[in-house]
């Protein structure tokens, strides 16, 4: 039914939860299996009206631009051991600089992923309201099927 799944991750406990169900299901499907976790830009303060706001130094950048880098391996690295533990390979790809929901729905879509799999925190009302969520964004805007693990 399904051949190429899409697992989205932050490296968060919740994302595990997805990660695992979406591992063990590519293994029971024999599907090909890409780990994706993004990373999103530094935010610039521009300011504005008497505000002078914030706009970092190169170093500051390219200090950010590292610790993302970093932190996406870690992430991207647990993901491969959990796959490598069930006996399947996964692609592992880090997007950085990059809205994570616009990324996951690009790259199903590129990559003719045919299931997207990721964790939602299950937040309800003035919470899910004021927080956002990716995979709400993900739900609304891709076209391809997605499998919400809580």
């Amino acid at each position: 039914m399904y051949a190429n799944l899409l697992l989205s991750t932050d490296g968060s406990d919740v994302a595990r939860k997805g990660l695992e169900h979406g591992i063990a299901l590519a293994k029971a499907l024999n599907a090909k299996v890409t780990v994706i976790t993004v990373t999103e830009p530094l935010p610039i303060d521009y300011g504005g009206g008497h505000d002078s706001g914030w706009i970092p130094s190169q170093q500051e950048v390219d200090s950010f631009d590292a610790a993302c880098r970093e932190r996406a391996g870690r992430v991207l690295d647990q993901a491969k051991a959990m796959a490598e533990q069930i006996g399947i390979s996964a692609e592992l790809l880090h997007v950085p600089n990059a809205h994570p929901a616009t990324a996951i729905i690009e790259t199903a879509k590129s990559r003719g992923c045919d299931l997207i799999v990721m964790a939602s925190h299950g937040r309800r009302g003035l919470r899910k309201l004021f927080l956002g969520s990716q995979t709400s964004e993900v739900l609304v805007d891709g076209s391809v099927p997605v499998l919400v693990v809580h």
